[in-house]
């Protein structure tokens, strides 16, 4: 008996998903004419928390580099949009494109710092690294020193008209940051990173270069980072160092991405999405809403190790066709 296999890369659902994904994209493009204020500030919340838990997974579940450290590039990208906006006078919107750009810029030579480290060393030097950055951001005057900066680069234009503006730059953010995790994965630079998750000695015993892999995502995630934190700085209208670069963020991201599952392109969202309801929900309830929070944590980690996402799917589906998978097919009567 012979059996035939066949190697796919996603279902009949994949198909339609880029014409559900357009059609979302749109409808939530039209939403500030029928939404209030109020609604469009807290849907820009969330559409930084998706950027965010999706940055940390690309570096921590496909690349296999936990950081504790990544509020760095979220402060520098907050302060570099202030920076060109306020002191350069340029556009916001282009100053968010630039401040995004710098984060990376900044990125690439400090991977050679932290790249010497590895394990729960490389994640406490991400973290410490960081902490310097805000130290030498609260000596510079020109950004505010240790008391913060506001940004004015928006103070000729009206309230509704720069809610609206912020919500399609965070709207224009989520989708791009997606469509590159997407293609990413599906490149030979996502085949590489997963490899070297695994099993990172066997990936370069087959020739992956693990370093400069590594680094590659490194850098494009800082450029993430950067966009969500002059997406940040616009939406809050001020940066303060001890806000921007508080270690408070990779709590955050580390959570969402460990809730919504780890490794998956739709955990992280799903856990985004499900960390801003419980926010926005248990705020007023203090001391309990940390409690609520640790609690949900440790039970999804115990009951789904695999995050929420992990255990809806049970791998068996992916809204976001970036696997390989062997099914069978067919039988044959052998000779």
């Amino acid at each position: 008996m012979t059996k035939l296999y066949a190697v796919t890369r996603g279902s009949k659902l994949n198909k339609v998903l880029p014409v559900i994904f357009t059609a979302l994209i749109l409808a939530l493009a039209v939403l500030p004419k029928f939404l209030a204020i109020p609604y469009q500030v807290k849907l820009v919340q969330a559409f930084i928390l998706i950027i965010l838990a999706t940055m940390w997974n690309l570096l921590a579940g496909f690349g296999g580099l936990v950081s504790i450290g990544q509020q760095a590039f979220i402060g520098i990208g907050a302060y570099a949009l202030v920076y060109l906006a306020d002191v350069q006078g340029l556009n916001p919107f282009l100053a968010l494109a630039l401040a995004a750009a710098i984060s990376g810029i900044f990125a690439f030579p400090l991977s050679f710092l932290v790249f010497r480290l590895s394990g729960g060393y490389f994640a406490i030097g991400t973290w410490v690294i960081a902490e310097i950055i805000k130290l030498f951001v609260v000596q510079v005057k020109t950004l505010g020193g240790g008391s913060g900066i506001s940004l004015a680069a928006f103070s000729g234009m009206g309230r509704e008209t720069r809610i609206a503006a912020i919500y399609w730059s965070a709207l224009a953010a989520i989708f791009l940051t997606l469509l590159s995790t997407i293609l990413l994965m599906r490149s030979k630079l996502g085949l590489a990173l997963t490899a070297i998750r695994d099993d990172q000695t066997a990936a370069g015993v087959l020739g992956v270069n693990v370093l400069r892999n590594r680094r590659a995502v490194f850098v494009l995630v800082s450029v993430g980072f950067g966009l969500a934190g002059g997406l940040i700085a616009m939406s809050n209208l001020r940066v303060q160092p001890d806000d921007i670069f508080s270690v408070n963020y990779s709590a955050i991201m580390i959570f969402m991405v460990v809730i919504g599952g780890l490794g998956t392109i739709e955990g992280p969202i799903f856990g985004a999405i499900l960390y801003y309801f419980l926010q926005d929900r248990l705020k007023d309830y203090g001391t309990w809403y940390l409690i609520i929070l640790g609690l949900l944590g440790i039970a999804i980690v115990s009951l789904a190790p695999e995050g929420l996402w992990g255990w809806i799917s049970r791998n068996k589906f992916s809204l976001f066709a970036t696997k390989y998978r062997v099914s069978q097919t067919s039988k044959e009567e052998g000779a």
